[in-house]
């Protein structure tokens, strides 16, 4: 038996990067697969890539900041496969670096907008469905910036904490009513938001960010997916309310 067999996972921010595979890998695992993401040229291939893992697969255009696509999202998905098990909250942008005290508040309200306040619209409808089925699995993505500071990203950091302390909260919330809430802060992963924040375009700032983590190279998205995939499973059964790290040790300095 697979581990996510028949179970419906609804994934934001599905279509790149860290929550593509963990799609693709809760697709391996059996799962139906709900893509919440904003639509670009490349959907249809994205999602194709999905549905060779699984043709169970459908994609939401949502902007996740705008509380009503959330909530249209998660409906769409419960009318489609007539449950809700599992949710990835992942959709997420790095934001321009910036000093505090240069930050423009536009900088500030974007990413605030999309890290946190997407990640509490999605879960607001998410928790009231699985309340209703008295059973359900939460997995954010926070970050190694949830748990401390970086100099130039304070719109971020500030995200990045405040969804574990959605996830915590949400945990305690829902703990006796068959839901577990957990979060994975991973360290720097090789993806596009990387090349979206200029890291990978300079070698210099790059071999710096690699030397930050004590095992001397970026994480994959794989990675991170493994340990999404234990936390949607029955593997984690006992946990709820946790941050896991998955940070080629950056944390441990």
């Amino acid at each position: 038996m697979k581990k996510l067999e028949n179970k419906t996972v609804f994934i934001t921010g599905g279509l790149s990067g860290i929550g593509k595979a963990c799609a693709i890998a809760a697709a391996k695992e059996g799962a139906n697969i709900a893509i919440a993401d904003l639509k670009s040229d490349e959907t249809d291939k994205e999602i194709e890539e999905i549905k060779k893992e699984n043709p169970k697969a459908i994609f939401i255009e949502c902007d996740v900041s705008i509380f009503a696509q959330a909530q249209a999202a998660i409906e769409k998905t419960v009318s489609t496969f007539k449950t809700l098990d599992i949710a990835l909250n992942d959709a997420g942008i790095g934001g321009k670096p910036n000093k505090i005290g240069e930050m423009l508040e536009k900088e500030w309200l974007e990413v605030i907008g999309i890290n946190l306040n997407g990640v509490f619209n999605c879960m607001r409808h998410e928790l009231a469905q699985m309340a209703k089925q008295k059973k359900g699995v939460i997995v954010n993505i926070s970050s190694i910036l949830g748990k401390v500071g970086f100099a130039t990203s304070a719109h971020y950091a500030a995200a990045k904490h405040g969804v574990i302390g959605l996830t915590q909260t949400a945990a305690l919330e829902y703990a006796t009513e068959g839901i577990r809430i957990n979060a994975i802060c991973p360290g720097f992963i090789d993806t596009p938001l990387l090349t979206k924040g200029r890291i990978n375009s300079h070698a210099d700032v790059k071999q710096h960010i690699i030397d930050l983590h004590p095992m001397k190279r970026l994480g994959k998205a794989e990675e991170i997916a493994n340990g999404f995939i234990f936390l949607a499973s029955d593997d984690s059964s006992f946990m709820s309310g946790t941050a896991v790290e998955i940070d080629g040790g950056y944390l441990a300095i």
